[in-house]
């Protein structure tokens, strides 16, 4: 079916979740009375999502058929020539992007049911995932950057009432403030991105920005000798490194996990945090004219893949060592942007979703059945005690490390590959990051399940270690001596139907989506006129040069150094934690200094704090004493009355009710008048 696509069924895709969140926050709340139940919130919630997931679905295969759609749905003003729309550009990019959302979305919705279903703020969680799709979907299918921005803003918005979804707990609030203020860092570089392209090209649509992105480049910014479309493109990036968790802005994304799980797997994997990706792959038109950017994203983005997986070598609650996987992850995909690699990026970005969400959730099914306890070093041995989310979680982890004919292994060896044909200034420094990070991951990848799911059981303890608790009862005000994690004799469950369910669907294109997707995606014709490379970056002509198919690809990664690192960062990590405990020890006691620093998260937050927090509180108690308290409380108004009491008391003297007082004030002032308007007896 090749041909235009119906705007009204597009529509359809994001105003069905809209609804579903609008009915279960409305009615299944407080601000309506609650007037509906759980069952029902959740029932529209899902009905909502799974609609919208089904015509991604038929909208992908008729995009592949050949239909599009980039039209107008909405038209806000016109300001002289400048529209203000809602549009929707429909393409290769967008309905794959729409189908990973929504699939994603449906199992977190899912899984919800039996995660939430002892927390008093259930109707609540719903309208906020549901609401989070909504505004997700209207980012992914924009066709103008008003529109783009809006989404922008909303994700960020809804991402900040579910990581505070516990609103009680100070932690909680610490962290959705965090999140909310670094994401502002960013957005400030990205709506001045946006304003340089609307200022010189005069229109906010994609399509008419691209059209002129020849006359852009021969721009310079007023007042400088820097090219405006250089200029732009990292303001655009800036926003992107805010939402997408790049370094130095990726400090909020660790800190997010106060949420419940859940919210982990949708910001995580497939969302918010790949907005930034998604962003850069759409704007690879303008990107492609700049080097100068390029290497400024391969640069970033190999910061983020190293130093984040080395964060995630040390941590001890299951959810943040997942956390920090996602940071490097992420950091693999700018990399991949800064190669030129667009279709790579995007590609990592739908595997990375689906292995990223089946351990968040998987994690999730490892705290339930643990009491909610997330501190790895209180577990061990739940293999037998959990088998489906043994099962899936190991997959989800082979699929991570890019173990062959896992999803995760064609997506990131293509990484690695388009790493090497690049020749960008930084692409020598992000060639080691991509390789040196593929042992990182793989070692704290098998770390992590090591210590969940084998070895001793180290659970039921009377003194267990302390942990980050993602329990709903103490956080609603529940007694406040509650247990947490299993008690002396007690042992682990396996989570109800509704929590493993989302795991096996998840599991299924972990293994498989790679493999069958990699052809199209990245040497057949799926992207073609979506995304753009030029000539002079020659990664991806390299990678095609290279590819005789999924399965050669396999075989000939066996005799790769990343398969070799991936096999070792697994047996450095069975011998640590399997077969002799003792070393990690040692090595935190011989190392101390490179460990405390690693804890401290290179010292990032208190640098934030001392720098940024304390210059801002500097600033404002400047503002305070010398320009409210001095300036306005002390000159202006207290000044102003001083000068009128003062006023007062000298003209309250002439006022005594004495004629001869008022007749010597009137020949004042008619002395006055001649002295002032007199002739000058010196003018000629």
């Amino acid at each position: 079916m090749a041909g235009q696509l119906n705007p009204q069924l597009l529509l359809a895709v994001p105003l069905a979740p809209l609804a579903g969140a609008a009915i279960a926050g409305l009615f299944g709340t407080r601000f309506f009375g609650n007037l509906i139940g759980r069952k029902t919130s959740h029932t529209v919630t899902i009905l909502g999502v799974l609609i919208a997931f089904i015509i991604s679905v038929m909208t992908l295969l008729a995009v592949m058929d050949g239909a599009s759609y980039n039209g107008t749905v909405y038209t806000w003003m016109t300001v002289g020539s400048l529209k203000l729309e809602v549009g929707f550009l429909i393409d290769s990019l967008t309905a794959m992007m729409m189908c990973v959302v929504t699939f994603v979305s449906l199992m977190v919705h899912i899984y919800t049911i039996g995660y939430m279903k002892d927390d008093e703020g259930y109707n609540r969680f719903f309208a906020y995932i549901s609401l989070f799709t909504f505004s997700m979907l209207m980012l992914v299918m924009s066709n103008n950057f008003l529109q783009l921005f809006f989404g922008w803003e909303a994700v960020g918005l809804v991402s900040y009432l579910l990581i505070g979804f516990w609103y009680t707990k100070p932690t909680a609030i610490v962290a959705n403030m965090k999140a909310f203020l670094v994401n502002r860092v960013g957005d400030f570089g990205f709506i001045l991105g946006i304003g340089l392209l609307l200022a010189y090209a005069g229109t906010m649509n994609y399509g008419e920005v691209f059209a002129q992105k020849t006359a852009l480049a021969q721009l310079t910014l007023p007042g400088s000798d820097w090219a405006l479309l250089t200029v732009a493109c990292i303001c655009l990036f800036i926003g992107a490194m805010g939402k997408s968790a790049q370094f130095p802005l990726h400090v909020w994304l660790p800190d997010s996990m106060e949420g419940p799980t859940p919210i982990s797997a949708l910001i995580h994997a497939a969302t918010m945090v790949t907005a930034g990706i998604f962003m850069v792959a759409r704007m690879s038109p303008l990107f492609e004219l700049s080097d100068t950017a390029l290497s400024f994203i391969l640069i970033i983005g190999s910061i983020t893949a190293l130093f984040m997986g080395f964060l995630g070598m040390i941590q001890t609650d299951i959810k943040r060592v997942v956390a920090y996987s996602t940071l490097s992850q992420l950091g693999y995909m700018t990399v991949a942007l800064g190669a030129s690699a667009y279709s790579v990026a995007v590609f990592h970005l739908m595997t990375h979703a689906f292995f990223k969400a089946l351990l968040f959730l998987g994690a999730g099914s490892v705290i339930i059945g643990m009491h909610h306890d997330q501190d790895m070093r209180n577990m061990g041995g739940l293999r037998k005690y959990m088998p489906i989310t043994w099962i899936t979680s190991l997959i989800g982890s082979l699929a991570l490390i890019g173990t062959p004919f896992f999803s995760g292994f064609y997506s990131k060896d293509s990484i690695i590959e388009a790493v090497e044909a690049t020749h960008l200034y930084g692409s020598g420094f992000a060639k080691f990051a991509v390789l040196a990070g593929v042992f990182v991951t793989a070692f704290y990848s098998f770390r992590m399940y090591f210590m969940v799911f084998h070895g001793e059981e180290r659970f039921g303890k009377a003194h267990g270690h302390g942990n980050h608790h993602d329990d709903h009862h103490e956080e609603e005000g529940a007694d406040d001596h509650a247990h947490h994690g299993l008690a002396p004799g007690q042992k682990p469950h396996e989570s109800p139907w509704v929590v493993t369910i989302p795991l096996i669907l998840l599991a299924i294109p972990s293994v498989v989506i790679g493999f069958f997707a990699i052809e199209p995606l990245l040497f057949g014709s799926f992207f073609n006129g979506v995304i753009t490379v030029n000539d002079i970056h020659p990664a991806m002509e390299e990678l095609r040069a290279n590819f005789h198919g999924p399965v050669e690809m396999v075989i000939h990664g066996l005799t790769t150094a990343p398969f070799w690192l991936m096999l070792a960062g697994v047996a450095t990590a069975y011998y640590f934690y399997m077969v002799n405990p003792r070393v990690p020890a040692a090595i935190k006691q011989r190392f101390h200094g490179i460990y405390t620093l690693l804890d401290n998260k290179y010292y990032l937050d208190k640098f934030n704090e001392v720098v940024f927090a304390g210059g801002a509180r500097m600033i404002g108690r400047g503002l305070w004493n010398v320009g409210d308290r001095s300036l306005i409380d002390g000159l202006i108004v207290n000044g102003s009355a001083k000068a009128v009491n003062w006023f007062s008391k000298i003209t309250r003297l002439w006022q005594s009710g004495y004629i001869y007082h008022y007749a010597f004030v009137m020949i004042l002032g008619v002395l006055g008048f001649l002295v002032y308007f007199m002739p000058s007896p010196f003018a000629k």
